[in-house]
């Protein structure tokens, strides 16, 4: 599925919710909400009176959320969401020690970047050199990948795309070692671990903005119907 397929069930998939008729419970979930915005002072009474009269008149889903989209609470469930994704490490013996791949660079530079199949383990090593490890167009073939990055005296980026989750673990001795913690919204999607040290060098980990990983849905829709067939 390309880039642009998916963002469009992205998109759809919203939108036929929002299409849904409201029922009793929906309307009563958002009067909730606007007594409760009421009482924190951020409704004056008249705006109240007016947003409930307008649930009361409210059809559908979509038109029921028009009246708390400028709320706190209308987007409490949306974080707790992203954040409860949030990937535990590998078991142990999950992922095997012997890497899929080394890059190395030794007073030179190495990358693995465009489209690519990401193994389980990725060992970067650089000396008096620069890595960059690209993952951002590559094929995750596997839901956890481990890349082991060790710096001394040199540079090792790497970048991931926007829709993965990112963890990292090491330190720097008289030098950078840092990751930016990601957390996919999609439980399916694949978790980049990032473990290493940076001696005298720098080691980064980051996501790539604009860059998605285009077959997340594809695979939660395979495992979707193979439970389908499963249970018939």
């Amino acid at each position: 599925m390309d880039l642009q397929k998916q963002t469009e069930q992205r998109t759809a998939a919203p939108a036929r919710v929002a299409e849904l008729r409201a029922s009793d419970a929906d309307r009563d979930r958002i009067a909730d909400i606007l007594r409760d915005a009421l009482a924190e002072g951020r409704l004056t009474a008249e705006e109240h009176a007016e947003r409930v009269e307008g649930v009361l008149n409210a059809k559908t889903v979509g038109e029921l959320e028009v009246f708390i989209q400028d709320l706190p609470a209308a987007h409490q469930g949306r974080t707790a969401q992203a954040y409860a994704c949030a990937p535990n490490r590998p078991a142990a013996g999950a992922i095997p020690p012997e890497a899929d791949e080394n890059v190395v660079a030794v007073f030179s530079a190495a990358m693995r970047k465009g489209r690519w199949r990401a193994g389980r383990r990725l060992h970067a090593y650089s000396v008096f050199g620069s890595v960059e490890i690209d993952l951002s167009e590559a094929i995750f073939e596997y839901q956890q990948v481990v890349i082991k990055a060790v710096s001394v005296f040199g540079d090792v980026q790497i970048r991931v795309p926007e829709n993965v989750s990112l963890r990292g673990t090491g330190g720097g001795v008289l030098g950078n070692f840092e990751v930016e913690t990601l957390d996919s919204a999609e439980p399916d999607a694949p978790v980049v671990y990032v473990d290493g040290w940076a001696i005298l060098g720098n080691v980064e980990a980051r996501p790539k903005r604009g860059k998605l990983v285009a077959d997340i849905l594809d695979r939660v829709q395979r495992k979707v119907d193979r439970s389908l067939r499963k249970h018939l």
